[in-house]
Parts: C-alpha cells; structure tokens; sequence
C-alpha cells in the first residue's frame, strides 16, 4: 500500500520541473498533503491557441502536472517511479489573463495503479475551467 511521502517538499517539485515542460509552463506546486496536492500557472501568451483561446494543452499540462507529482509523492515504497495510462479532460470555460489552479484529489490508491481526480479553476474568481482525471501505472524496478 502506498504511504504520503512527506519527505518530498513543495521546493522539490518545483525545482524538479525547473527545466523540463512544467517549468517552461510556469507551473508551480503551490499544497502537497496526503491524498491531495495544488498548483497553479500564471497564464502567458505560450498557452493560447491561435484563436486567442487559451491552450486545451495547457489546461491538461496544469493536471496532469499536479497529479503526476501526487502520485511520485503517494508511491509504495520500493516503486521506481509511474507513468500515465489514461487521461480525461472535460474543459468548461476559458481564461485570458491572471492564473488558473489545480487541486488534484486521490480517488484510489493501490500498489500498481492511482486514480486522480483533478479541478482547474480561474484562480482569481474560483470559476471551473477544466474537470480532469488520470490514471497512473506504478512502476516498479525488473528483476
């Protein structure tokens, strides 16, 4: 059974994707509690469409972020790591400045896969933008 790994910060995450797509994004994990975990990004010109709407990309980059990082932080001990085997994403509305955030909830956490579910909401007025959920394969090492 897998265990909230505290010893993984906020700080961690966040200079984890520093230099990978999260951070080029300017996605920031901003809560990591057991069974949950937050962020948020600044929205930018890099995340719309060419018609000025922002990214559905975007969006899904923003969830999917914040729930890969709750599963690296809700392993079972001895896992490697996870990847994602299926993702949703049910988009409700749009934003053109400010920030969007995420809070991703558990919905199963079990020894070879996690279920998360996630909210992506207009930060500055709480107003849903995206319903998400994903499923994580936990991977563990060969032999």
């Amino acid at each position: 059974m897998s265990t909230f790994r505290p010893e993984m910060t906020i700080a961690d995450f966040n200079a984890r994707g520093s230099e990978y797509l999260p951070g080029y994004l300017g996605i920031e994990m901003t809560a990591l509690a057991p069974n949950t975990a937050s962020s948020r990004m600044p929205v930018r010109q890099l995340h719309f469409a060419p018609n000025s709407f922002l990214h559905a990309a975007s969006v899904v980059a923003l969830a999917d972020t914040t729930c890969g990082y709750a599963t690296i932080a809700h392993l079972p001990a001895g896992a490697e790591s996870f990847t994602t085997i299926e993702l949703k994403s049910n988009h409700l509305g749009t934003v053109r400045d400010g920030s969007i955030a995420c809070v991703a909830t558990a919905q199963h956490i079990g020894r070879n896969t996690q279920v998360w579910d996630a909210v992506v909401t207009d930060e500055s007025s709480g107003r849903k933008i995206a319903l998400f959920r994903c499923t994580q394969m936990i991977l563990w090492p060969k032999g």
